[in-house]
């Protein structure tokens, strides 16, 4: 199903007769007075359709008694694939296959050339030489070019095209180059058939190629006429930042073909026009990558067999056929998503063109919200590929330094067991995803140079030690630098009384205290000796402060936080600030010894510093959390989008007759279970509950009066798959609150809480309910900067005379 090129079988001899070359004479007439002609037809057989040699005899590594039908071809690459390209052309029924930094030579016969045309994934263009000459002025590179009997490759009427590439001493012009090929070219045509063939820029009958190594010089047909990447599946305009065989050989570094053999799933969360997506589709279901393309350079050629290329096209369909059909049976998934409506659209477009619209689905999306589909076998792990930004289509380079940190947040939260294949056009970017390759290549897309980063994603792979702050010692003896380490050193000092006074081990220590230095720093200190650790978030910086700025802070904060706060590098932990991340749903719980304990309120709480957005612990809620403890004695309590269950922890150790926890994903309930155990709260008195909780509140409202005490933390926003529409706190707070309400018992409690900025509450609510702001009364010492942390509403019934907290 997934073999680049079939086995090719023997051409026919006739599709590519040779011939012995014979200048005309008026070509003979054109040597100067002592050139030699070596031309090779003058030494028996060819081995290209015509090759003339002009001056020194070089070694041709391909001189050797071989059939007549054999070529003497060679295929370019992008720079870091010549081994795939070599592969490949194997499997197309060439031999003597010898990889290049460029690409491969290699001899073929006709239907070679025809196989690698259509099949190679990898290809740029596939070339046949005609002649090699050295020619030491342009007078002698025009002569050298007359002797070649062009008469054999153009057609009265056919169209001409022709390029130069390399360097020659005495030709410095690539254009100059170029128009004495085709000068040469016209010439001997309109000497030897009276008329001269037209010149087309764009799609020629025939184009030729020469390239000059020194004083060298090779004269080639492009067979392939224009780029192989250009597969003829995008649309007008659709040309996109990556190019589709680079995305092809990414795919087969990355393993793809062993994925899709198994019945994988390939996922492009940042899928732009759908290119990775599109060629991973391609290859599950066996389908040429060129069967789409309606121009090729031997089209137009006078040795094209019109036949023989119509049967490899058709057999090409016949497996494309057969493919994906096999594809589909194996239950091979490939899924793109973009935040862009217009380039899903696009991407759609572009995989129906491709014929791969039933292997491939697109939709619109966040990278935040990026998750396998439904869990698959443990032996079918899935491959993700991206290319982010990296600064050459997002103008914003710290735009591009944030989204690569959020891909590897997503990758280590909910991909583990996953392959991961990154392709990034800045290699100091790689550093932002927080995982480690276990192998990089040096590839090009296009002019750009970029690394392919291969990762395995498992706890394993999260960075080493030391990498946070590498690069940033020399920005520590700044006048930022020192400003910033001052100003914490003094909240250190304050701060760190207070909480050795109170009790605390996990608290605030800096939030954006100085404007330019945009960070949120939270201190914890677990239960193992002198194992002190630093949650550095990052806060958007405002559009006006220029990128360049941002970046240097943040390595200037990087560079003084071990000296100032005592805690080495390696517990070091900077993450991206987002908006939304309470309630989205990640992958299973890691039990490799990630976790570790902390103390609150003489609690003990599992928390985690590498593997999820949030530690499991929102120290913002510390005081709500207390004040929880305080009124659930004897009380049935309920928690709503409950988290890792530390609200439940505080309820049962204040005495709560009863708990119920619920929460739709898995991995947090099982979460807040190990913090129950860890406390000593087992048995049925301790429920745990898996559920969208706005379904599950419509299900339960006949349950009237099942609750004394119920604390409701809604995220600020989900979307969730698993969810019943998209919950937006702002406008969903009155429904949540009225459904609480119905199962309250008199005199109950609700507590609600939400972290939504600016957040407003419905004024039709305090005409229902008895409504108390305890917003400061919730704020903790450590977020005095940012009153706006939270907001906290205690709300009974009409009449309710519960006592409060």
């Amino acid at each position: 199903m997934i073999s680049p090129c079939p086995s090719a079988a023997s051409s026919n001899p006739a599709s590519d007769a040779t011939s012995r070359c014979t200048p005309s004479r008026s070509t003979r007439s054109s040597r100067r007075p002592g050139s030699t002609c070596r031309d090779r037809t003058c030494r028996g057989r060819l081995i290209a359709p015509v090759i003339a040699t002009r001056g020194p005899a070089q070694r041709d590594p391909f001189r050797r008694a071989v059939s007549p039908p054999l070529l003497a071809l060679r295929a370019s690459a992008p720079r870091g694939f010549a081994d795939l390209l070599a592969r490949e052309l194997e499997g197309c029924g060439v031999s003597e296959v010898r990889e290049r930094a460029t690409g491969a030579a290699f001899l073929g016969t006709l239907e070679s050339v025809y196989r690698a045309c259509l099949w190679s994934r990898i290809a740029n263009r596939v070339f046949v030489e005609l002649a090699r000459f050295d020619a030491r002025d342009a007078d002698e590179f025009h002569a050298a070019v007359r002797e070649i009997d062009w008469a054999a490759h153009l057609a009265p009427g056919t169209t001409l095209a022709c390029d130069f590439s390399g360097r020659h001493p005495a030709i410095t012009h690539t254009h100059f180059g170029a128009l004495k090929l085709k000068d040469g070219i016209v010439d001997t045509l309109r000497l030897a058939t009276g008329a001269r063939p037209d010149i087309a820029l764009e799609r020629p009958g025939v184009r030729v190629h020469a390239h000059a190594q020194g004083s060298a010089i090779t004269v080639s047909l492009d067979l392939s006429g224009e780029s192989l990447h250009r597969r003829g599946y995008r649309g007008a305009g659709g040309e996109a930042p990556l190019k589709e065989n680079v995305a092809a050989g990414v795919l087969l570094r990355a393993g793809w073909p062993e994925h899709a053999a198994r019945g994988g799933e390939l996922l492009d969360p940042l899928c732009g026009s759908g290119t990775f997506c599109i060629e991973a589709a391609l290859i599950a279901a066996d389908r040429a990558p060129g069967l789409r393309r309606d121009y090729f350079g031997f089209l137009g050629w006078r040795r094209h067999d019109a036949a023989l290329w119509e049967r490899l096209r058709a057999e090409a369909e016949r497996r494309a056929a057969a493919g994906e059909a096999a594809a589909l049976a194996a239950g091979v998934r490939v899924r793109g998503s973009d935040r862009d409506p217009p380039a899903i659209r696009g991407a759609r477009d572009n995989a129906a063109r491709a014929g791969v619209s039933a292997l491939v689905r697109f939709e619109t999306g966040l990278l935040a919200e990026a998750a396998p589909l439904a869990p698959r076998e443990a032996d079918r792990p899935g491959l993700l590929c991206a290319n982010p930004p990296y600064g050459v289509r997002l103008a914003d380079r710290e735009g591009a330094r944030t989204l690569h940190r959020e891909l590897g947040e997503v990758l280590r939260e909910r991909f583990q067991g996953w392959d991961a294949a990154v392709l990034t056009g800045a290699p100091e970017l790689g550093m932002e995803l927080g995982l480690r390759a276990h192998r990089t290549h040096r590839v090009w897309n296009g002019p750009i140079e970029c690394r392919l980063l291969r990762i395995k994603v498992s706890p394993e792979s999260a960075r080493e030690p030391g990498t946070l702050g590498r690069g940033t010692a020399h920005l520590k003896d700044t006048p930022g630098a020192r400003m910033f380490a001052n100003r914490l050193a003094k909240n250190l000092k304050r701060l760190g009384s207070w909480a050795e006074r109170e009790g605390v081990s996990c608290y605030r220590v800096y939030d954006a205290d100085m404007p330019e230095y945009a960070f949120a720093i939270d201190s914890y200190r677990t239960l193992e000796p002198e194992d002190s650790w630093l949650c550095v978030q990052e806060y958007a910086a405002p559009k006006e402060i220029e990128p360049e700025a941002v970046h240097r802070r943040r390595g200037e904060v990087l560079a003084v936080l071990p000296e100032t706060t005592g805690v080495p590098e390696e517990r070091l932990r900077l993450r991206t600030r987002r908006r939304t991340r309470r309630g989205e749903q990640y992958g299973k719980l890691d039990r490799q010894a990630r976790f570790r304990i902390v103390s609150e309120g003489g609690l003990k709480f599992y928390v985690n510093f590498e593997d999820y957005l949030d530690t499991g612990l929102f120290l913002d809620h510390r005081m709500t959390r207390a004040r929880l403890r305080e009124a659930s004695h004897g009380k049935r309590f309920l928690n709503l989008f409950a988290y890792t269950g530390t609200a439940t922890v505080y309820a049962a150790a204040g005495g709560a007759a009863s708990t119920a926890t619920v929460d739709l994903s898995r991995t947090y309930l099982d979460w807040a279970q190990r913090n129950l155990v860890l406390n000593g709260f087992t048995g049925a008195a301790h429920q745990l509950v898996q559920a969208d909780c706005r379904g599950w509140l419509r299900e339960a409202a006949q349950g009237a009066g099942r609750f004394d005490l119920i604390f409701l933390d809604p995220p600020t926003f989900s979307n969730s798959k698993r969810m019943e529409g998209v919950l937006d706190v702002a406008r969903d707070h009155s429904e949540l609150i009225d459904g609480c309400a119905r199962l309250l018992s008199p005199g109950g409690l609700i507590v609600f809480s939400t972290n939504a900025q600016r957040f407003r509450l419905e004024d039709s609510l305090r005409e229902r309910y008895e409504i108390q702001d305890v917003s400061a009364a919730t704020l903790p010492k450590d977020f005095e900067r940012n009153p706006r942390i939270h907001s906290c509403y205690e709300i009974r019934l009409p009449g309710g005379a519960g006592a409060k907290p």
